[in-house]
């Protein structure tokens, strides 16, 4: 039997965020791994589908851009070559950033195997390590979720895991789903050559953003060549002869759609399997998700949760702040709270959608009186300079205060604009900043930020009128 101050189940972001900050506090733990060490971003989520995503985008630009005079084609793909250096990447990364950041603490014990949680307050690794300590942590991650469709067990479809592992590209996929997995895997095999068809059960496309930014993305893979499909209703999947079959209904007629590969990107799920959460009042959520609470505490005092096995936003920097904040509140006694009232979010497709706050609906269904300013990128000097003028900033404000509550971009980087509009919701929220305070700001001209300034001033602007540099 070994002692520790903390164990921790999971050595994804949330798990090794808990036990460096453990080791700093000058506490001991064990974490413990069944799986690759590393957890989903590293592996098979962040890293990967991003490097990827960029060769993807290399690759169809060569072909496809607005610059008259520069002759530039694609000459041919080495798919095996492109998979090998994303594994080259996620190998390098996995070693530098959670192997080696492990092994530099004395205080954190790596143990190999899988934990399950006993009635009197251990932890069994592999039937056989006996591991007590004061508090637990379970930072398990999650897996992707299948639909329960008629014929799935005869299929064999991919996920986004094994989607990124393919020893060939496929001529044709269909991409079930329309959230931020689907969204990029359906553009990435779309520019490396895959005919892919995108069928979607809500009405529209990422139905949780403004409708414009929906209609967007939308409009800009339809322009790419991608089949988007939305109010799909699923009935069934079949496969004969190397072709895969999904049959659904739309606006109640039936449809067959055919590809080589499917893809099933619709959400991931918990990994709460034999960890014997049922011995020790830890509850899920209907969606398989352990409830926590925002101190990241179970129904059990004794036991907390962080990342993707939660019932919390299933992204790797909130898995690691909230790894970190369990560990210190399980540590401690503290009772610091998760905020998540402030949250950028970043779908990396192209054109990308970022966003951070309420949406306009969001804002009137918690009572705000709002107004809203939206600028086409087409009158954004930086999108016109780079011939990339798809999509558009959408500005939702307090009216009475003029505060700035939500912000939602599609635009070429749209990532690096929104950190600054969640700053100036943040500081609207503590110090009183409004659009009109960001309207008066200096933002260098020709950058794609400047966009937020230029949505500022059509509050009470005709954008038709704006000069450069409009102040």
């Amino acid at each position: 039997m070994e002692n520790y101050d903390l164990v921790i189940i999971g050595s994804g972001g949330a798990g090794v965020a808990a036990a460096i900050k453990t080791a700093e506090s000058g506490y001991s733990c064990a974490i413990i791994e069944a799986g690759t060490i590393g957890g989903t971003c590293v592996n098979v989520g962040c890293v990967p589908s991003k490097a990827l995503l960029r060769a993807a985008e290399a690759y169809y630009h060569a072909g496809h851009h607005a610059f008259k005079g520069v002759y530039t084609k694609t000459n041919g793909l080495d798919w095996e070559t492109v998979i090998a250096e994303k594994d080259r990447l996620v190998e390098n990364l996995r070693q530098q950033k959670y192997i080696d950041v492990i092994a530099s603490y004395p205080q954190i014990t790596s143990l190999r195997g899988k934990a399950e949680l006993q009635a009197d307050g251990s932890v069994l690794i592999d039937g056989a390590t006996v591991l007590r300590s004061r508090k637990i942590l379970i930072a398990t991650g999650a897996k992707p979720r299948i639909l329960p469709l008629n014929g799935i067990e005869a299929v064999e479809v991919l996920t986004s895991t094994t989607a990124m592992e393919l020893r060939h590209l496929p001529h044709s996929m269909i991409v079930i789903g329309g959230r931020f997995i689907a969204l990029e895997q359906a553009q990435m095999f779309a520019r490396f050559g895959a005919k892919v068809t995108l069928l979607q059960r809500s009405k529209r496309l990422i139905p949780e953003h403004e409708p414009e930014i929906s209609a967007g993305i939308a409009a800009a893979f339809r322009e790419e060549g991608l089949a988007v499909y939305t109010g799909v209703e699923l009935l069934e999947i079949q496969e004969e002869g190397g072709e895969k079959t999904v049959i659904a209904t739309m606006g109640g007629e039936s449809r067959e759609f055919r590809a080589e590969q499917v893809l099933m990107a619709t959400g991931r799920s918990g990994n709460t399997e034999n960890l014997g959460l049922d011995k020790v009042g830890v509850e899920l959520n209907s969606a398989g998700a352990i409830i926590v609470n925002d101190a990241m505490q179970t129904g059990n005092p004794d036991i907390y949760a962080a990342g993707d096995v939660t019932n919390r936003p299933q992204l790797v920097y909130v898995a690691a702040a909230a790894g970190g904040i369990a560990a210190e509140n399980a540590l401690t006694g503290s009772e610091t709270k998760l905020d998540l009232s402030i949250l950028p979010e970043v779908i990396f497709t192209d054109p990308q959608i970022a966003t951070v706050g309420l949406t306009e609906a969001q804002a009137k269904t918690q009572g705000h009186e709002v107004e809203t300013a939206q600028i086409p990128l087409e009158y954004v000097p930086r999108a016109i300079a780079a011939r990339n003028t798809r999509g558009l900033i959408k500005l939702v404000a307090e009216r009475k205060t003029k505060r700035l509550l939500g912000a939602q971009v599609l635009a070429a980087e749209g990532g690096e604009i929104i950190q600054t509009a969640a700053m100036a919701i943040h500081c609207g929220e503590k110090y009183g900043f409004t659009v009109e305070d960001m309207r008066k700001m200096l933002f260098p001209y020709l950058t794609q930020v400047e966009g937020l300034k230029l949505a500022t001033l059509t509050f009470n602007k005709e954008v038709a009128k704006l000069s450069c540099c409009a102040g």
